[in-house]
């Protein structure tokens, strides 16, 4: 990577950001504070990241030609992806020209960017374990695949019940059901062409796994002393997820020794085939010491907004820094919880009442995120609160959430 120079002048390191959401904005902000200039791309006007990046684009970047002319005439240094709707063949193709560098790689945000590239590549080439699935593209599919094939003999066993319905690419466990019976396909079927970010008409169907709680071990690919690439973890991260969309998250999450080690090896091996550099968040299903890989993001994840509080280096800065070729730093400062400000209510514009006194409340922060626009079930903002513990850290998010209240203006 070339040193970085003055913003805005010939010598500007230029990175450029697809998708400018909440977590794109925190990675802008940490990029900036390295004296980066930075591009924020997003589909609407006036988006979280729009409000603080150098300089703002509002494009459909699964639109080849417009996510082409805009890094044609941007000439970014790096081209960073921040969601999965994105036309990745172009990302690949211009890296392979050497037009542009992609993080952490083109081929990485391509098999990403939709759950069966991932699950095949974690499950059938590098033989990770993983809870049985199919993948479908109809509802007579899905319900032959739960059923199994002559319903379901010793040959060919169906899914069964209960199992996990989701669409190939969406965000923020959008169009995401579990189905407990016959009853619930058809649901599950429709909820998921609502939910996906891109209309693809294909879900993958999973068994459910009786796991005893899920985390997020987010690893970081960085240059070392050396000059070698070196992987690095955070501390486990749980969560409560409220159909597929994460409401709570803390941080250190308690597990055995043997499990967080093999939830090490899990993770390495899949972002050590993924390549590149920056932070991933790798999603894992642990009972005891068994650990099985969920999902992968090549970028910071939802529930690492913990991290704001609990680490001396946040989720955005590792990534910052690690993209730029600089040093990292995965070390806890202190437990913690995050617990999520819904909108609450459809409207254009929202003013944020209680504010005053969920900051009132001992070693808590709020962010509010800025969008424009509110759904009732929109993440709005976040509340952080650490602590001593992370049970108390928990109560505290909850209640600082809780208190701030989005009214329609």
């Amino acid at each position: 990577m070339k040193p970085i120079g003055t913003p805005l002048s010939p010598a500007a390191t230029r990175v450029m950001l697809l998708g400018a959401g909440e977590l794109g904005k925190e990675v802008l902000i940490a990029l900036q504070r390295l004296g980066v200039e930075t591009i924020a791309v997003d589909r609407y006007d006036n988006a979280p990241g729009h409000q603080v990046a150098h300089h703002a684009r509002t494009i459909v970047m699964s639109d080849p030609e417009a996510l082409r002319a805009l890094i044609e005439s941007d000439k970014p240094d790096l081209v960073v992806p921040e969601i999965e709707a994105i036309a990745t063949a172009v990302l690949e193709a211009m890296e392979a020209a050497g037009q542009v560098r992609v993080i952490p790689t083109a081929r990485a945000a391509r098999l990403t960017m939709d759950r069966e590239g991932i699950r095949r590549l974690a499950a059938e080439t590098l033989g990770l374990p993983t809870s049985p699935y199919r993948f479908c593209d109809s509802l007579a599919e899905l319900q032959a695949a739960i059923d199994g094939a002559n319903g379901g003999d010793a040959g060919h066993p169906g899914i069964g019940y209960p199992c996990v319905v989701k669409p190939v690419m969406s965000s923020s466990g959008k169009g995401q059901s579990k189905i407990d019976g016959p009853e619930g396909v058809a649901a599950a079927w429709a909820h998921a062409m609502a939910g996906g970010r891109v209309s693809h008409g294909r879900v993958i169907v999973e068994g459910f796994i009786r796991f005893d709680y899920e985390i997020t071990l987010l690893t970081v690919r960085a240059i070392g002393a050396d000059g070698a690439v070196q992987t690095h973890f955070c501390e486990p991260i749980g969560h409560l997820q409220v159909s597929g969309d994460y409401v709570e998250s803390w941080q250190p999450h308690p597990m055995p020794a043997a499990a967080l080690a093999r939830s090490r090896e899990i993770a390495k091996a899949v972002t050590d085939d993924l390549g590149g550099l920056g932070l991933f968040g790798v999603e894992l299903f642990v009972q005891g010491d068994q650990v099985w890989f969920s999902e992968v993001s090549p970028r910071p994840h939802d529930t690492g907004m913990v991290t704001m509080i609990t680490q001396w280096q946040s989720e955005f800065e590792l990534h910052a820094r690690a993209i730029l070729g600089l040093p990292v730093d995965t070390a806890l400062k202190s437990a913690g919880a995050s617990a999520v400000i819904y909108g609450g209510v459809d409207a254009a514009a929202v003013v944020f009442d209680g504010l005053a006194q969920a900051l009132a409340q001992p070693r808590t922060e709020i962010r509010l995120f800025g969008k424009p626009e509110s759904f009732v079930k929109r993440r709005m903002g976040v509340a952080l609160v650490h602590g001593a513990d992370v049970d108390s850290a928990r109560q505290g998010a909850r209640q600082a959430a809780s208190t701030v209240r989005p009214r329609a203006v």
